[in-house]
């Protein structure tokens, strides 16, 4: 009769363990997701200026770290590793800045602020509101990166790490596709992200969204995708790098790139899921 107490408390104490650790596993619904996202966009939107400012400037160095991990295999195993085996490791190599990114919760311009839509959607914000937060998390991403690419020429080849024709070799991969090309591979690069975003808040713990990031920003990177972000490293140190690649040639890649992924982000991924899951909630 004395032990019966503690038998149920540690049966109680087993089952909180259990449902402690479930969520790690378990995805959310949809409605949930949904409601997470509009939380997060909300809070971004009323985050101070300067705040944003930092967090995007931080972001932008970051994710800089996919680029150089690019650049060393492409260094060390051009001429030395099948086409498809230096493709893969490169995809692999390009989500290491997105991790960091990601899992730092810094502002990146093409996965938290492109699905900054929902709450105006939502009329829960005002579309100056997500102006503000475009153009400020925008525009410190293109700089941080920029500073990281101009160290990565600068200490790149000095370290031995990276070799000069490789700035070239990467920066002239997303430079050499058409107008209509390179604007619909953003529009995938977007489209991608955005799902990144929705299914990072859909899952619970850190292996899970690891697991994730690497698995979407790899198709990413094995592809060469264009995105705005990680592209205007690549194409920044190419053009500090090689008189081969010109301003011009790099404002109109930042130009598709950019606006393909807003459109991939926002139509394909915000819209959409918004209206079915509205929908769904509704009917």
């Amino acid at each position: 009769m004395t032990t019966q107490p503690d038998e149920t408390e540690d049966t109680e104490a087993e089952s909180s363990a259990t449902r402690a650790r479930a969520p790690d596993h378990t995805p959310v619904s949809q409605e949930d997701a949904l409601r997470a996202q509009l939380e997060l966009g909300k809070e971004e939107l009323s985050r101070p200026t300067r705040g944003l400012a930092l967090s995007g400037l931080s972001a932008g160095l970051d994710i800089g770290f996919g680029p150089l991990f690019m650049l060393a295999l492409i260094s060390v195993g051009a001429g030395v590793w099948s086409e498809p085996t230096l493709r893969l490791a490169t995809g692999i190599g390009y989500s290491i800045g997105f991790v960091f990114v990601v899992l730092s919760g810094t502002e990146l311009f093409t996965e938290h602020t492109t699905l900054a839509v929902l709450p105006v959607l939502n009329g829960e914000a005002a579309v100056t509101d997500l102006a503000r937060l475009w153009g400020v998390v925008y525009g410190t991403n293109l700089v941080g990166g920029a500073v990281f690419a101009a160290g990565m020429v600068r200490f790149g080849p000095a370290y031995g790490i990276v070799d000069s024709a490789a700035f070239r070799r990467l920066a002239e991969s997303l430079l050499a596709h058409s107008v209509v090309a390179t604007f619909f591979a953003a529009i995938l690069a977007g489209w991608l992200m955005a799902l990144l975003s929705w299914m990072v808040t859909s899952v619970k713990g850190s292996s899970a969204r690891i697991t994730l990031v690497v698995a979407v920003t790899t198709v990413i990177g094995f592809g060469h995708l264009p995105h705005s972000i990680a592209g205007n490293v690549e194409v920044v140190a190419g053009l500090l790098a090689s008189p081969a690649i010109t301003v011009g040639e790099y404002l109109r890649f930042l130009f598709l790139a950019t606006v393909g992924n807003v459109l991939g982000g926002t139509v394909f991924v915000s819209l959409l899921k918004y209206g079915y899951v509205i929908g769904g909630i509704d009917g």
